[in-house]
């Protein structure tokens, strides 16, 4: 999860060729796996995801503030239900002249293999991205420590599937994960109509 390693020119070129083969990889899965989002009918014409332009700068150095008696979350849900989730990190990181923050949550809290689950809204929101807002999945080796210098990549913020599909349910980021700054990076708008 940390990053002490200088960027530089051929550093981020190396980055942003291997950002760019990540997303032509989903956009394959998208377009034609069985278990893509898009309707099947809607399959043929789809000519990939939309995509803010690479910005390592939105590759940024946070802070781990690990909680180590994780308090619940309840989340809504696309579907007018609710998920509950347990807080068990927040991320603290300067961006714009300001000091922000964001909480990573797992549904089972004692379970490394869980992804930490970082749902945000930003000034993009319903805008130029999703209207639900987006997600990123970070997957620490082993257990974060408090103060542990932690890398949030929002190149990676991805739309979920419910943008495509009624068949999904998914959680709306809660009101302590919207970020009062744009962050343009990630995915944009999704491209195919959308069902809600």
């Amino acid at each position: 999860m940390t990053d002490d390693a200088e960027p530089g020119p051929d550093r981020e070129s190396d980055y942003e060729r291997e950002l760019e083969r990540k997303r032509e990889e989903k956009d394959d899965f998208f377009g034609s796996h069985p278990q893509s989002p898009v309707p099947p009918e809607e399959r043929d014409d789809f000519d990939g995801l939309s995509y803010f332009a690479a910005a390592p700068e939105y590759r940024i150095e946070t802070v781990a503030d690990v909680h180590d008696d994780p308090e619940p979350v309840p989340m809504e849900t696309t579907a007018d239900g609710e998920v509950r989730y347990v807080r068990v990190v927040t991320f603290r990181f300067d961006l714009g002249g300001e000091t922000h923050e964001l909480h990573g949550y797992r549904q089972r809290p004692d379970d490394e293999e869980e992804p930490i689950f970082v749902p945000f809204r930003d000034k993009t929101t319903g805008q130029e991205s999703y209207r639900g807002g987006r997600y990123l999945e970070l997957h620490p080796e082993g257990d974060l420590t408090d103060g542990e210098t932690v890398v949030v990549d929002f190149n990676l913020a991805y739309t979920p599937f419910c943008a495509y599909s009624e068949a999904f349910e998914c959680p709306l980021p809660p009101e302590e994960n919207w970020l009062e700054t744009a962050i343009p990076a990630g995915e944009r708008d999704p491209p195919v109509s959308e069902s809600q």
